[in-house]
């Protein structure tokens, strides 16, 4: 069996910041993801970007696809608006009680090229499916989400009971203490900054974290699982930003 999405426990990895990291991270995290240029100057300053910089950038986003702009308001392109789904998906999924059923994906696709493999590998990763072996993925059938419609003539999906335990298959399938640790790491680590940049940073690397999250039911779980103590932390964090964009004290 193959274990998937290896994450590496101690010191969470923290990316450093740039104009665009700042202001794709406002903008993801904003609901409508759009805001006038006033306001994302007054949002970056804290994090030592300035008025040029930000408008550099801003015009260079606008040329990359990354953004639209609309007058003097900036918004999400459509492939980023996407990744907005997916990470509001992240820190919210959508679930239902665990029967005992798996999801299960069978790769009928051949003559692919290798990106083509890749991109399949990816969807099916982001799908919160595992490989269990080449070409066959499965996880428990828990999640409230369609088929993509996409999959449909590259795969075979239907519902199984695998006939193993199930505990072992997960542990298995993920690397779910690993996960854990670096939970643990990236919460410690929030406790502790108390600097803007600090705390942004920290919590880019708990969302790009939650993407990991293989969003097992409770039943599959090891004791003392973090995942919902990171999510509400996520929470409160995106409230507090909230609060910012909108000029409105945190209480």
């Amino acid at each position: 069996m193959r274990r998937n999405v290896p994450v590496e426990a101690g010191e969470p990895e923290l990316r450093p910041l740039s104009a665009r990291s700042v202001v794709l991270s406002l903008l993801l995290g904003t609901h409508p993801p759009q805001l006038p240029v006033k306001d994302l100057v007054r949002l970056v300053e804290p994090f030592g970007v300035g008025g040029s910089t930000l408008r550099a950038a801003l015009s260079r986003m606008v040329a990359a696809g990354d953004l639209r702009r609309a007058g003097a308001v900036y918004g999400l392109s459509d492939r980023l608006l996407e990744r907005q789904r997916r990470q509001d998906d992240a820190v919210h999924p959508a679930t239902r009680p665990w029967g005992g059923d798996w999801e299960m994906a069978v790769v009928t696709a051949t003559g692919r090229g290798p990106a083509e493999r890749a991109e399949l590998r990816t969807e099916l990763t982001r799908l919160r499916l595992a490989e269990l072996r080449e070409g066959v993925w499965l996880r428990p059938a828990t999640l409230l989400r369609p088929w993509p419609d996409e999959l449909a003539d590259v795969t075979r999906y239907f519902t199984a009971r695998p006939g193993t335990a199930d505990r072992e298959l997960a542990a298995a399938l993920w690397p779910l203490d690993e996960w854990a640790a670096q939970a643990r790491a990236l919460l410690a680590h929030i406790a502790r900054a108390r600097q803007p940049a600090d705390r942004f940073t920290a919590f880019a690397a708990v969302v790009r974290h939650l993407l990991a999250d293989p969003v097992l039911p409770p039943e599959l779980l090891p004791a003392d699982w973090p995942g919902a103590a990171l999510r509400a932390a996520y929470t409160a964090y995106q409230r507090e930003v909230t609060d910012t964009v909108h000029g409105r004290e945190h209480a």
